[in-house]
C-alpha cells in the first residue's frame, strides 16, 4: 500500500547512491582481485533477454574484501574489459598483484594493458567444469580422478608431468578438454609458484561466486526487470546487505600478508 509516487522517491535515491559508489575512490593498490558475472534477465524494446552484470571484488591491505564496482552489458571483449579496468584506474587503483578470473572473453589482453605487471589466475573450477561438459556419465568419476592428478599435483612441473599422462589416457577421446588445458596453461597453474594460503585464495573465482549466488537469493522475487536500471538496483541493495558481513580478514591473514611481501616486495605498499 505504497504510492507509486513514494516507490519513485526511494528508487531514485537508490540511484543516486549507486552514482556516489561506483565514482568513489578506491585503494592504490589490491592484493587479489576477483572478477565475474552474473546473468539477469531485463526487459528491453518489449523483449526479454540475458545482460551480465559483470562484478569486481579487491582484497585489500586490510585482508578484506571490497566490491569494487559493477557493469552492466550485453556482451564482453577486450575493448569492454579494458574500459572497466581504465574506470578503476581513473578512481586511484596503481597496481593490482593477481586476478583471479574465468576466461573471460577478452580479459587476459585487457589486464595485460591495463595493469602490466598483474599475474592472471584463470579460475581451475571454472576450467574443471568446462573440461567435464562433454564427458559421457560413466566416463565422468574416472575422468575427475584423473584430472584431478594435475591441478592438485605438488608443483608445476608435476602438474604437466600429469597433464601429459592424462592426454595419454583421455586424449583419443575427449581431446578437447586437454588442448584447453594446455592453450591455458600458464593463466591455470600460476597458483602453484604461492604457498598453500595464498593457492586457495588465488586459484578460484569463488569469492565472488558466493557473492553471485547471495545476490541471487535477493533478487529471485524478480524474474525479469523493466530497464537496467531496475537490475544494477536489485544488485546493488544485495551488495550493500552481503559487504556488512565482510568484517573479518580472510583465513590466515597473517601468513598470507607476510607471503605476499616476501614475493611482491615494495608492490604490497605495506609499511
Amino acid at each position: 500500500e505504497v504510492s507509486e509516487g513514494s516507490i519513485s522517491n526511494i528508487t531514485s535515491a537508490v540511484l543516486e547512491d549507486i552514482k556516489e559508489w561506483q565514482q568513489r575512490p578506491l585503494d592504490p593498490v589490491y592484493f587479489v582481485v576477483w572478477m565475474d558475472g552474473i546473468v539477469v534477465k531485463v526487459r528491453q524494446n518489449g523483449k526479454v533477454q540475458g545482460k551480465t552484470i559483470y562484478l569486481m571484488i579487491g582484497l585489500k591491505q586490510t585482508g578484506r574484501k571490497e566490491v569494487l564496482g559493477m557493469w552492466i552489458s550485453e556482451t564482453e571483449s577486450a575493448s569492454f574489459w579494458l574500459n572497466v579496468l581504465t574506470d578503476i584506474k581513473a578512481r586511484g587503483v596503481k597496481d593490482i598483484l593477481i586476478a583471479s578470473t574465468d576466461n573471460l572473453t577478452g580479459i587476459r589482453q585487457a589486464i595485460k594493458s591495463a595493469f602490466p605487471q598483474t599475474i592472471t589466475q584463470l579460475c581451475v573450477v571454472h576450467q574443471i567444469r568446462n573440461s567435464t561438459r562433454y564427458v559421457v556419465w560413466k566416463d565422468r568419476k574416472l575422468f575427475l580422478a584423473d584430472l584431478k592428478n594435475v591441478y592438485g599435483a605438488i608443483n608445476r612441473e608435476m602438474a604437466y608431468d600429469a597433464l601429459d599422462e592424462f592426454a595419454r589416457k583421455w586424449g583419443g577421446k575427449y581431446a578437447y578438454a586437454i588442448k584447453s588445458w594446455r592453450d591455458n596453461w600458464d593463466e591455470l597453474t600460476a597458483y602453484f609458484d604461492y604457498p598453500e594460503e595464498i593457492r586457495r585464495i588465488v586459484y578460484t573465482t569463488n569469492a565472488i561466486e558466493s557473492l553471485n549466488s547471495t545476490i541471487r537469493k535477493y533478487t529471485k522475487a524478480k524474474t525479469v526487470f523493466p530497464d537496467d536500471q531496475a537490475a544494477l538496483k536489485a544488485v546493488y541493495l544485495a551488495i550493500a546487505n552481503v559487504e556488512k558481513k565482510w568484517t573479518f580478514p580472510v583465513r590466515d591473514w597473517g601468513s598470507v600478508i607476510n607471503q605476499l611481501i616476501i614475493k611482491f616486495g615494495d608492490r604490497c605498499g605495506v609499511l
